[in-house]
């Protein structure tokens, strides 16, 4: 029974990784150390090695994780693939069923589609989430008004962070220019989708030095393709050094490092190395959308290389990306379903581990938001128990039982209903 004034949870695992305090030693080969937490007024107030005297409610080694966080998303976009199918199911067909969908895009069209992700989101024990929002010419208004008016709706539930979505020439104009003005007045982050052209380079240049002057953090959709040649992430990474950028970078899909040449491979990850830049993987989607051909089976998984980078000192991160829309005709907002799937298609198992912190600490840090994704004495106590020991059993069921503690209170986490939606 869990009380509002206080309780102790006891005999839990808790990814070693994500405990604040130092000392604790895993007691598992897949890093979990087992631990006794205490809950006072919706925090964490102790912490401790599992011990026969702790009188509490027994969780009998069941996992518990900090609240997801959720760092790559397309919540504008979100559940229009039933109006709008992608029935090729390969990128291009996805950019342009996309394209022609935006005509439903007003307000109130927004609002519905994102509003239900976000309780799809919050359902699944999401904490904060980060939304890329197109922004071409009348666009942008619309979009940024609907994703402040539920920043705000959120605030107590997600926090809730935006980028802008367009090609970068778009910067090269003058409603460019105006959009990263927008976005530094609303607290965005300034992003785009960098693809490989003769202007490339001075496309970057000119985005990195509109973030310098507004001191924004940049967030990127990178080489997601399976094109050798792409090789975009490297010359963000020789941007960022030649211009000597110091706010925050963030890079996502990097597939096509995944078909490159050793040689390439390695001097990419040096460079992303030195300009402090950080990946955010979206496999679900790219395993979607990369190497389809009609009648034929793909041989390649899209997910870039995540162990290489890891092991090189970048940050990575995992996140849902898109979610039944023409990119990605599946997906919930789950976290979970996303490091399950991640765990799969990268061979992240065997030992686990810290990758657990790709879906929960380590995209927190990216976000600034250093309360999130790990387990202290206080810290708020907003954690998702599951009723699996190991992480065997958390990745071989779906986990609809789980239970969402948020201030120290168990939430409702009922999912939104499909017929209400549409």
């Amino acid at each position: 029974m869990i009380d509002s004034q206080g309780y102790w949870l006891k005999n839990t695992h808790i990814p070693t990784c994500l405990i604040v305090e130092e000392g604790f030693i895993p007691n598992t080969r897949e890093n979990l150390s087992l631990c006794d937490i205490q809950i006072q007024e919706g925090k964490i107030t102790q912490i401790i090695p599992s011990s026969l005297d702790t009188i509490g409610i027994d969780l009998q080694k069941n996992i518990l994780l900090p609240c997801f966080v959720d760092i790559h998303t397309h919540l504008d976009k979100g559940h229009i693939f039933d109006r709008t199918p992608n029935l090729q199911g390969d990128f291009d067909t996805a950019l342009e069923m996309v394209k022609q969908d935006s005509i439903y895009w007003d307000e109130e069209d927004l609002y519905k589609r994102m509003n239900f992700g976000l309780q799809c989101s919050y359902a699944h024990g999401t904490i904060a989430l980060r939304t890329h929002l197109d922004c071409h010419e009348a666009q942008a208004d619309i979009s940024l008004r609907v994703w402040q008016q539920l920043r705000e709706e959120w605030r107590d539930k997600i926090t809730l962070q935006g980028v802008s979505l367009v090609s970068l020439d778009y910067f090269l104009t003058e409603e460019g220019v105006k959009l990263a003005d927008k976005i530094a007045e609303i607290g965005g982050v300034l992003g785009g989708v960098a693809y490989m052209n003769p202007d490339i380079d001075r496309q970057l240049e000119n985005i990195f030095e509109l973030a310098k002057e507004r001191n924004l953090d940049l967030d990127f959709h990178a080489d997601e393709n399976g094109d050798m040649y792409s090789v975009c992430l490297q010359k963000i990474a020789k941007t960022a050094l030649k211009l000597n950028f110091t706010n925050s970078i963030l890079c996502g899909h990097c597939c096509s490092l995944s078909v490159q040449p050793q040689g390439v491979v390695q001097k990419t990850i040096n460079l992303v190395r030195e300009a402090n830049i950080n990946i955010v993987s979206l496999p679900m989607c790219n395993l979607y959308l990369q190497d389809r051909q009609e009648n034929i089976t793909p041989t390649w998984r899209g997910v870039t290389r995540v162990k290489e980078l890891k092991e090189a000192g970048v940050k990575i991160a995992f996140a849902s990306d898109n979610c039944r829309d023409p990119f990605f005709a599946f997906g919930d907002h789950d976290m979970l379903e996303v490091f399950n799937q991640s765990v799969r298609i990268a061979h992240l198992d065997t030992p686990y581990d810290d990758w657990i912190a790709s879906v929960s600490k380590t995209p927190a840090d990216l976000m600034g938001l250093p309360q999130f994704g790990r387990i202290g004495v206080n810290y708020p106590a907003d954690f998702i128990i599951f009723k699996a020991r190991f992480f065997s059993e958390l990745l071989s069921r779906p986990q609809f039982d789980r239970t969402i503690i948020r201030n120290g209170r168990i939430v409702d986490r009922t999912l939104p209903n499909y017929q209400d939606f549409t």
